[in-house]
């Protein structure tokens, strides 16, 4: 497969099947889930990072086990619009991504994605830093991946 606009992905799939939404950092790799037929994120897990064949073999094992049909990656984009570093090395871990394996992958822009999560972890769960630390990734994702569910939906 290859990258795909978001908008298109329902179109590409024989049918819809389960998303994963990834929220890719330097130390970790967020996770979320969505429902087969598009309609909810749910966070699933956060990945410590490693060498990258080992958190693809993970990854791999995910998408297996959940019978996944396609990846919606967080892009770390600019205030501005702009694409940086972050965003190229999202880019180039899609790329090293189909290399090994043969899904659909989107991207979604994820500006503030972490902060609004923070801010509600804080504000609505009261939770303490350092079980913030340990859910922050994975609700991440299902942020980033919820946004891209309902992108798709309004359309």
């Amino acid at each position: 497969m290859a990258e795909t606009d978001l908008t298109k992905l329902a179109s590409i799939l024989p049918d819809r099947g389960c998303l994963l939404g990834i929220d890719l950092g330097s130390k970790t790799i967020g996770l979320a889930i969505s429902d087969p037929n598009w309609v909810i994120a749910s966070p699933l897990e956060t990945i410590r990072r490693s060498k990258f064949a080992k958190d693809l073999m993970t990854l791999n094992r995910i998408i297996t086990d959940r019978r996944i049909s396609a990846l919606v990656l967080g892009l770390p984009v600019s205030m501005d619009g702009t694409e940086g570093p972050r965003c190229q090395s999202t880019r180039q871990f899609a790329r090293n991504v189909l290399q090994q394996v043969d899904i659909p992958i989107a991207f979604w822009d994820e500006r503030l994605s972490t902060s609004a999560i923070q801010r509600l972890l804080i504000s609505e769960a009261d939770m303490t830093r350092k079980r913030r630390a340990e859910v922050v990734d994975k609700m991440a994702a299902a942020y980033i991946l919820q946004g891209a569910i309902d992108m798709v939906s309004r359309r």
